[in-house]
C-alpha cells in the first residue's frame, strides 16, 4: 500500500502570538495559535468580537507582524522579510478581499483590477485576465468606476482584483458584511466554485453562519485560541 505523503500547506502559522497596549493594559489577540491551510480548500473562520479572528487574518496575510511565533506562505517564512520584501511577496502571492471593496474611485474597474500587477512591475497576462473577469462576471463592466456598480458588483471587482495575480491564498474579510442576503449568496456561491473548480484556497473571517455554511471547513476561535477547527459536510451549494 503506498505511503500517503502530506499536503503541503498554502498558509500555516506556528505559535502565534499578537499582544496589544490598550491603555497600559496588555491585551493578547492571539494566544499561541497553531493551524493550516491546504490549497484549494475554502475556510471560514468565526468567534465572536474580540475574540482574535480578524487578527489571525491580518497576521497570516502579512498585514500584521506577531509578537511571536511563525507564518509561512508557501516555503516562505514572513518573519525574517524586509518590509520591501513582504510588500513584494503580498502583491505577488496572496490576494485580498474586504468588506468594503477597497477600489479607487478615480480608477476604472479595470485598472482597479490590474492595480497589484502595476505596482509590482508585472505586465497583466491578457489571456489570464480574460478568463478571470468572464468567470466573475465583470467582463461587461471593465470601463466603468466603482461609483457606477451595485455593492455586489463592486465585490466581484474586488474577488478579480484578488485573482489576478494568480495568488496562493486569498484572504476575505467580512466579504459579504455590506451586502444584503441576495447579493451575499451570489458573492458566497463564486467564492466556493473558485476553490471547487480552480482550486484556490481561500480563508474567510466571518460572523455569519450562514457565510461559513458555504465553507469546507470552520475554525472557531475564543480568547485569541482556536476551540473548534472541524470539516463541514455537505457546505451550501454554489449559487
Amino acid at each position: 500500500m503506498p505511503l500517503l505523503t502530506e499536503v503541503p500547506a498554502a498558509v500555516r502559522v506556528e505559535q502565534l502570538t499578537r499582544t496589544y497596549d490598550a491603555g497600559g493594559q496588555l491585551v493578547h489577540a492571539l494566544a499561541g495559535v497553531d493551524v493550516s491551510f491546504v490549497p484549494g480548500t475554502f475556510t471560514a473562520v468565526m468567534g465572536p468580537s474580540g475574540s482574535g479572528k480578524s487578527t489571525l487574518l491580518q497576521t497570516a496575510a502579512g498585514l500584521d507582524r506577531p509578537t511571536s511565533g511563525r507564518v509561512f506562505v508557501g516555503d516562505t517564512e514572513l518573519s525574517g522579510l524586509s518590509e520591501t520584501a513582504l510588500t513584494r511577496l503580498r502583491r505577488t502571492k496572496i490576494g485580498f478581499v474586504f468588506q468594503m471593496f477597497n477600489l479607487i474611485g478615480a480608477l476604472s474597474v479595470e485598472e482597479n483590477i490590474t492595480l497589484p500587477l502595476r505596482l509590482s512591475g508585472v505586465r497583466p497576462d491578457r489571456r489570464w485576465l480574460a478568463e478571470v473577469v468572464d468567470r466573475v462576471g465583470v467582463a461587461e463592466l471593465m470601463h466603468r468606476r466603482p461609483s457606477e456598480l451595485s455593492g455586489g458588483q463592486q465585490q466581484r471587482v474586488a474577488i478579480a482584483r484578488a485573482l489576478a495575480i494568480r495568488p496562493e491564498v486569498v484572504f476575505a474579510d467580512e466579504p459579504t458584511g455590506a451586502l444584503d442576503s441576495t447579493t451575499a449568496a451570489g458573492v458566497l456561491g463564486l467564492l466556493k466554485s473558485i476553490v471547487d473548480e480552480h482550486g484556490q484556497t481561500i480563508v474567510m473571517v466571518t460572523h455569519d453562519p450562514v457565510a461559513a455554511s458555504y465553507a469546507d471547513r470552520v475554525v472557531v476561535l475564543a480568547d485569541g485560541r482556536i476551540v473548534a477547527d472541524a470539516p463541514q459536510l455537505g457546505s451550501a451549494a454554489v449559487a
